[in-house]
């Protein structure tokens, strides 16, 4: 049997590999008891070395808190922009999309705006900023749904933007994300704007989350769907091999940019 540092070596270094650990998965490649490992992560998380989770632990604190949208579109740019690229690339020519707000999703409209040769494309959004984007592109009609401006960001929530929404039906949505948690599903800071996301999931035939690889792992306050309503991810290069893994055997298809 390992002694105890040893564990906990191989612990701080499956998280680093993957992101994340299971109980059971631990239990079974150190042959401990399931206690054993509960009482290893909490020793390992009194340390500040880890964050537990339902079954588990990730290497970062699991809350996520609102932050302004121009804090927002600083970190982590250049892998927005590329998730952006790989986004806009599959949009198709009389297409109808859903484009939800957030730094990324605004990304997938700039890069869509900068190809200007789709034809007969249709842009349902939420966020006023993923309209300008788009305002005046040859070849895109963009309708902008209304309800209540968010503080922190440029997106409208609220029951006038479900109900216009409920006249739509569109073949794709391109979702930004504030948490992607394999176990609890995707999530939001606002409450109110997650309960539109929900519908937006409902209007699409195909949901495909853009998000940088930071944001895996992690809880907002408010939960969308679960990840077994998402059917593509296109996420940056710093993700772990093993998340990556865990989502395709999951049956989503990942876009690793």
């Amino acid at each position: 049997m390992q002694l105890p540092a040893e564990r906990h070596n191989h612990i701080l270094q499956t998280l680093k590999d993957q992101g994340f650990v299971t109980v059971s998965g631990l239990s079974e490649v150190l042959d401990v008891s399931d206690v054993t490992v509960r009482r290893d992560l909490s020793f390992l998380e009194e340390q500040n070395l880890l964050q537990r989770t339902h079954g588990g632990a990730t290497t970062r604190s699991l809350i996520v808190r609102d932050r302004p949208v121009a804090e927002k579109a600083e970190q982590h740019a250049e892998e927005k922009r590329k998730i952006g690229a790989a986004a806009a690339a599959l949009i198709d020519d009389h297409d109808r999309v859903i484009l939800a707000s957030g730094t990324t999703v605004r990304q997938v409209a700039a890069q869509l705006g900068r190809l200007r040769d789709r034809v007969g494309l249709s842009v349902v959004t939420n966020a006023m900023n993923v309209a300008l984007e788009l305002t005046g592109v040859p070849g895109i009609e963009v309708h902008m749904l209304g309800g209540v401006v968010r503080h922190t960001s440029t997106s409208v929530a609220g029951p006038i933007a479900e109900m216009v929404l409920g006249q739509f039906s569109c073949r794709k949505l391109f979702l930004g994300v504030d948490g992607f948690d394999l176990q609890y599903g995707l999530t939001t800071s606002s409450a109110l704007e997650a309960h539109l996301n929900t519908r937006m999931i409902e209007a699409a035939e195909q949901v495909i989350v853009v998000a940088d690889a930071s944001k895996f792992g992690l809880r907002s306050f408010g939960r969308m769907c679960g990840t077994e309503q998402v059917h593509q991810v296109i996420t940056s290069e710093a993700i772990p091999a093993g998340m990556v893994s865990q989502m395709e055997e999951s049956g989503i298809t990942v876009t690793v940019v």
